[in-house]
């Protein structure tokens, strides 16, 4: 098999089962709103349901539009991934890596939505407790690592096609 498709099959699980046992121990451990500083003054675990998409968006729209938007979305995107993934030449490791980061994290939050109705979010960093970056979970950094290594490939892609024109 392919290398590719062996990052495809593993990375997305590894994701995965990180993401979901991460969340059930939140779940199980803590109140909803309960939060235990980690590193006082920065960083706490905080138990949060977020029923938007990231750092919330979309979270106060109405649930007839929201919760259909929510499944439709992942969904599409799921298969937007496989069918780059498949184009995927073989040799593009990095962004194998990258789709099937994106590929676990979306499947993780879907979970939660499908489960609960919306997603368990406990990472919670802070600036001494007055300036609060949404809380997000294992599946949230996943896609953003993701999304971050396809974007440095397309910046590096057009770096390259700008030395090729300049030298021509």
């Amino acid at each position: 098999m392919k290398k590719k498709y062996w990052i495809l099959a593993a990375l997305p699980s590894l994701v995965l089962v990180l993401d979901q046992l991460t969340k059930q121990l939140i779940v199980n451990r803590f109140h909803l709103g309960e939060s235990i500083p980690v590193m006082t003054g920065y960083f706490s675990l905080t138990y949060v349901r977020n029923t938007g998409a990231a750092f919330g968006f979309l979270a106060t729209a109405n649930p007839a539009f929201r919760i259909p938007f929510f499944m439709l979305v992942p969904t599409l995107a799921l298969a937007v991934i496989i069918q780059l993934f498949r184009k995927l030449p073989d040799s593009d490791l990095r962004t194998a890596v990258a789709l099937a980061s994106v590929m676990g994290g979306a499947i993780g939050n879907l979970i939660d939505r499908v489960r609960f109705g919306y997603v368990v979010d406990f990472l919670d960093f802070h600036w001494r407790y007055q300036v609060h970056f949404p809380a997000f979970n294992v599946a949230d950094s996943a896609i953003c690592v993701g999304v971050g290594l396809l974007m440095l490939d397309l910046f590096k892609k057009e770096g390259a096609g700008a030395d090729v024109s300049t030298t021509v």
